[in-house]
Formats: structure tokens, C-alpha cells, sequence
């Protein structure tokens, strides 16, 4: 009686076990069955490598994932045993090859960001392919080594290209190029680019918004002239800017790099004039601003105006990094800055830790101290990497006394023990209201 319960039990177990399995079978069917276009939008929100497992589903299945519209190929499609930055390149070719063989329509998206040593022919193939595909954004992001490659000339040709991120190539322009009139965000990062050139291929993207240039090499001159744009940010070494006719800017952040030697030299032509109003005496629709403390000494190349003859009435918010105290310059750029935003209402600084103490600062701020202006809509300050000098301590005087509807400030030092929220109380300041945060590193 018992064995005959158990073969029973089998048999039931086994035909549950046949119903789930064609259910299953039915569930893939039905899904095989979906349009293409939903497929695809399906398939394309999950990892390239889980993708590409459905290829074990059945056989209509085995080369859905090699005609999707977008390929993002990162360290997540390599086995995370595979240490070698060779042998991961290849794992990426096999992809690649794949894709090739099998593809038929459109490819919208291509993203590499993946940690290896590409061989560059054949990205350089790939490249090319993509351009025949129609590419719409074609992001190549950091390579273990920078090894200039020379970018096909097929990428000029991409009538559709609406997001271009480049790493690590050669950037010529074909004497063909008639301008990339999708193009909407550029970035170019450790690109081998002439001065020319960058002004050239800026010019001819008419619906360009969003420019982003990180570490360039072989550029003298920043010089964009773009009437769309709306972003700018630029880390990288250059000997002067021109920010042109560029007057739709919402959002700019510089921070300036010494050129080789570490000297950064003023174009003779441009000495007659303060270089703080030539750049940004007629951009007035910034709403934020971000400036590092060697682009601040570039900007007050003379005689620094106490503001700016047309205001940033529209700048909220302003970012002060790496500041040096010690840096008259620098400290006289800012405040001509911060004197010129009337409604600014977000500040940062974050300062570049610094022991030496220089009068001309100290009598500058201690000037501004005594002068009646006030920031009337400052309600956010936050200040970082100061050590307790005393011209740090003067600069957040002057900040505390003429801010009458500052809400916050925190203050973050780099040594030593924070400061009391209970001495700050006793400072003098406009605002009777503010709360203050002290923190230490």
C-alpha cells in the first residue's frame, strides 16, 4: 500500500511538474509573440549580460539580444575574474562581434565604460558600424590608458547624433564636416584638440544645450560661441576664454588648470581690459556659477572692479573652490563677484587649507567690512577646509554682518576642533535667525 502511494505521489508531482513547464513554455511563447518595439524596450532596461542570457530561452531567442537599439557595455558584461585589462578587452570584442554578425536595424545607443585596454582598430571598425546604424548618442567614457587613437572620420557624417562623450582620442575635423545639427550635449574628456578646431565644431552644433571639456590637450583657447547653450562646464588647462555670444547660460563651473610649466599667461591683446568683465560682463541669465580659486587670479588680471558695471541678477546660487586666502587676486574676484548678485541665495566655499597670511587680503576684507552693502537674499552659507586663520575669520565676519535674511551656515574645519555653535552666537551679524552648523575633519 505505501510504495503504491509513493508512485502515485511521482505521478502526480511529475505531471504538475509537465503542467508548470508548459505553462512556462506558453509564458516564453507569449512573450516571443510581443511586438518587436516592446521587446526591445523591455530588453534594453536590463543589464547587456542578462540580455544576453534569454538566448538560452528557446531558439527564436538566441539572437533577439543582438538587435537591440542600445548597448551599454560596462564592467558589469565582464566576469568579475577576468582582472586583466587585455583579456577583458577581449570579452568585449566577442560582444561586439556578435552584434555585428547579427544585427539587423537601427542601433540608437552605444555607451562603452568599461575597465580594459581597447584595441583601436577595432573600436575604430565599431565605430564605423555604429555610423552606419544610425547612431543617436555614442558615449565613450574612461579606458584604463590614455592612448590617443584618431577618431574615424564617419563619426562627422552621423546626420542623427544627438549625445556625443568622447575619452582618449584625436579630434580632426574632415575638411567635409558640415556641423552636427541634432547635437545636443558634447563632452569631450583627455581629447587631443586644437584651439580651432573646438571653436569650429562648437559653432556648428545649432541646437547644442549641455558642453562639458575635461582635461583637453593642446588647447590655448577656450573660445565658444554658441547662442543655445545653456551648460558650460570646463576642468582643464587653457591660456584664455571667451564665452562669446552665449547669452542663454544657466550654468557655468570653471575650474582652470595650469598649462605645462604651471604658468598661465595673458594673451597681450586682452591686457587693456579687466579679464572678470570680458568674460562675464554680459552673461546675465546665469543662475549658477562655480569658479575655482586659479580661475578667480585669470579673471582679475586688473584693476578688479568692487562689481560689475551690469549685475548676475539672476545668479541663485555661487561656488567658490580651492580659495586662497593668501590670494589678493583671487579674494578681490570674489567679492566683486559676490558684490555684483544681488539676489544670489545659495553660497559654498570651499577653501584651499593655507597657513600664510597677507596683509593686502586682510585690509581688503577688513575694507569690505566697513563698506554698506548687503547680500539681501543670502540665506545659505557653507564653508569648508578652513584651519582658524584669522583673515578666514574676518572673511565669515564680513558674511555674517551684511546677510540680514541668512537662515544657515555651516562651517566645516580642516584641523583642529570644530569651532562652538556657542561662539558663533556672539559673533556680530544681520540676521538674527541663522543656525549654525560646526563640523570638523
Amino acid at each position: 500500500m505505501l510504495n503504491l502511494a509513493e508512485e502515485l505521489t511521482k505521478k502526480i508531482m511529475k505531471k504538475h511538474e509537465n503542467l508548470a513547464e508548459t505553462e512556462k513554455q506558453l509564458e516564453i511563447d507569449r512573450i516571443s509573440n510581443l511586438p518587436w518595439d516592446v521587446l526591445d524596450t523591455i530588453l534594453v532596461c536590463l543589464p547587456l549580460r542578462d540580455a544576453a542570457r534569454t538566448s538560452i530561452l528557446s531558439s527564436k531567442w538566441r539572437y533577439k539580444w543582438t538587435n537591440l537599439s542600445q548597448f551599454i557595455l560596462d564592467d558589469k558584461c565582464i566576469h568579475y575574474s577576468i582582472s586583466d585589462k587585455t583579456s577583458r578587452w577581449i570579452e568585449i570584442r566577442k560582444i561586439i562581434d556578435h552584434v555585428h554578425s547579427n544585427h539587423n536595424g537601427p542601433i540608437e545607443k552605444f555607451k562603452l565604460a568599461a575597465y580594459c585596454c581597447p584595441n583601436y582598430s577595432d573600436l575604430d571598425q565599431w565605430i564605423r558600424f555604429l555610423t552606419e546604424k544610425g547612431i543617436k548618442e555614442l558615449i565613450i567614457q574612461e579606458f584604463s590608458v590614455i592612448k590617443h587613437f584618431k577618431l574615424p572620420d564617419s563619426v562627422f557624417c552621423g546626420p542623427k547624433l544627438s549625445h556625443l562623450e568622447l575619452y582618449g582620442c584625436i579630434l580632426r575635423l574632415p575638411s567635409s564636416f558640415k556641423g552636427f545639427d541634432c547635437l545636443k550635449i558634447l563632452q569631450l574628456n583627455h581629447v587631443f584638440i586644437i584651439s580651432d578646431t573646438l571653436e569650429h565644431l562648437i559653432r556648428n552644433c545649432p541646437v547644442l544645450e549641455k558642453l562639458t571639456l575635461l582635461n583637453l590637450h593642446h588647447l590655448a583657447c577656450v573660445r565658444i560661441y554658441n547662442p543655445n547653450l545653456k551648460y558650460v562646464k570646463i576642468d582643464s588647462a587653457f591660456e584664455d576664454i571667451c564665452l562669446g555670444d552665449s547669452l542663454l547660460l544657466a550654468s557655468v563651473d570653471i575650474r582652470m588648470l595650469p598649462m605645462n610649466g604651471g604658468i598661465t599667461r595673458q594673451p597681450p591683446e586682452q591686457g587693456k581690459v579687466c579679464t572678470l568683465f570680458r568674460v562675464f560682463g554680459y552673461l546675465h541669465g546665469i543662475n549658477r556659477l562655480s569658479l575655482s580659486n586659479q580661475f578667480l587670479e585669470f579673471l582679475a588680471n586688473k584693476d578688479v572692479p568692487e562689481r560689475l558695471p551690469a549685475p548676475f541678477n539672476s545668479l541663485l546660487a555661487l561656488e567658490l573652490k580651492e580659495i586662497r586666502f593668501a590670494s589678493l587676486k583671487g579674494i578681490a574676484a570674489s567679492i566683486s563677484i559676490l558684490r555684483s548678485s544681488p539676489n544670489l541665495e545659495d553660497l559654498l566655499v570651499t577653501v584651499y587649507p593655507c597657513d600664510d597670511i597677507s596683509k593686502p587680503v586682510m585690509d581688503l576684507v577688513t575694507a569690505q567690512l566697513q563698506s554698506d552693502f548687503y547680500f539681501n537674499q543670502l540665506k545659505v552659507v557653507k564653508i569648508r577646509g578652513i584651519i582658524g586663520t584669522r583673515i578666514e575669520w574676518e572673511f565669515l565676519r564680513l558674511i555674517l554682518a551684511h546677510s540680514p535674511v541668512l537662515e544657515s551656515m555651516t562651517i566645516v574645519k580642516f584641523k583642529g576642533e570644530r569651532i562652538s555653535e556657542s561662539f558663533l552666537q556672539e559673533v556680530e551679524r544681520a540676521s538674527k535667525h541663522v543656525k549654525f552648523i560646526s563640523l570638523a575633519l
